[in-house]
């Protein structure tokens, strides 16, 4: 689709706050460690809250902000549609299963902590949350494509904090003024 034709779009909006909260909570319970792909097809595909391009600038926007990226997009997308109505009603949808589901966890943990079984588990998590992050990279690629500069801003981060082991502030505060700067600059440019 188009620029044009996306931009064409009426988005949809959340019926009430019953469904923001339920549709935050179902997001919350499609995984662990790797909701983000998920989220992008509900928001976007399903439900039409935001196109494309709205979620990967929010999706942008929730990872330099502190705390967890799904957390701050659902207090966004709330914020946009009810004010701070909204966005409690989607943070309580992200938070309220998962608080009984750890708060059960933890309280069998310790008695299971020991078992091989248990930590197999866990292992195999780790790998299925590296695949989830892999997918959403490839998902959103086709977006950061139309943004000329993205894959040079992307592979600055990564050597600056995964080759270079530089602490990820340092690298947000360095290449994160200067990636607005010459957004602005190709803005004003034809």
């Amino acid at each position: 689709m188009s620029d044009s034709a996306e931009a064409s779009v009426v988005r949809d909006q959340p019926h009430d706050l019953i469904d923001l909260f339920w549709t935050f909570n179902r997001l919350t319970l499609s995984g662990f460690g790797g909701v983000l792909p998920f989220a992008q097809r509900v928001l976007v595909d399903e439900k039409r809250w935001l196109d494309h391009a709205e979620f990967v600038n929010l999706l942008s926007i929730s990872q330099v902000l502190p705390g967890p990226n799904l957390i701050n997009l659902a207090l966004m997308v709330g914020q946009r549609s009810f004010g701070w109505r909204g966005a409690l009603a989607a943070l309580g949808g992200m938070l309220a299963a998962p608080l009984l589901i750890v708060l059960a966890i933890a309280a069998g943990y310790s008695a299971w902590a020991t078992v091989p079984l248990v930590h197999h588990a866990l292992r195999g998590m780790e790998l299925v949350t590296a695949g989830l992050v892999v997918a959403m990279a490839l998902r959103l690629a086709p977006v950061m494509r139309r943004a000329r500069s993205a894959p040079l801003w992307a592979a600055a981060a990564f050597a600056g904090v995964g080759l270079l082991r530089w602490p990820l502030l340092n690298v947000m505060l360095a290449l994160g003024p200067a990636a607005v700067l010459l957004a602005r600059y190709a803005r004003k440019t034809p």
